[in-house]
């Protein structure tokens, strides 16, 4: 097997023991067992546990990040754009729960440890979003009395909130859920963000 093809069959057994067990409780070893490899094996691709819930949560950070910036420059309404975005992170969760579960809960809820470690580009996926926001305002479209950073803080944090709830449930979140979901949280956010139609700019 290729080497990055091993490195991959690790990460995922990782998500798998992250989700189960919980990040603090589990062990190198276990990951060792989930992957089936050697023990050692693991420490050729990754110093620690701790660069391997790195590694996971970087990796998908990093690809939103992207999809924030490349929505944003796109041609369409300020409603379209905030939609793709909730349902990138949406479907996230339908495509891989158990990875969406550790970084919500190892990660982003955790800010006395990971979540520390990351928030120079948990704040860029705001500042990210709040550029959305802040075009939409200058355009007339969304109201300008709230500002850009709490409007992407609570965007997301209604989406993050949807996760854990998501998260805790005993089954599968059926696919019709996601989809509705994606419109409610735009709903939630954007109706509340629109200027009223007599200072819209025409």
């Amino acid at each position: 097997m290729a080497a990055a093809d091993r490195r991959r069959q690790i990460l995922d057994a990782a998500v798998r023991v992250f989700a189960r067990q919980g990040f603090h409780t589990c062990r190198v070893a276990d990951i060792a067992d989930e992957a089936g490899v050697a023990y050692g094996l693991v420490y050729h691709y990754f110093r620690s546990k701790e660069e391997v819930l790195d590694t996971l949560f970087t990796e998908r950070w990093d690809i939103l990040l992207q999809v924030i910036r490349d929505t944003d420059a796109e041609d369409r309404p300020p409603r379209d754009k905030l939609r793709a975005i909730a349902a990138f992170i949406l479907d996230s969760y339908g495509h891989d729960p158990d990875l969406m579960k550790v970084i919500v809960v190892e990660v982003t809820r955790a800010a006395n440890s990971f979540g520390l470690t990351h928030a120079e580009r948990i704040r860029e996926a705001y500042a990210l979003m709040g550029d959305v926001v802040a075009k939409a305002q200058e355009d007339g479209a969304f109201r300008v009395d709230v500002t850009p950073r709490f409007a992407a803080q609570a965007f997301y944090g209604i989406i993050e909130q949807v996760l854990t709830g998501w998260i805790f449930e005993p089954a599968p979140i059926p696919v019709e859920e996601i989809e509705e979901a994606k419109d409610l949280v735009v709903a939630a956010i954007v109706d509340g963000l629109a200027a009223p139609a007599s200072t819209r700019a025409v």
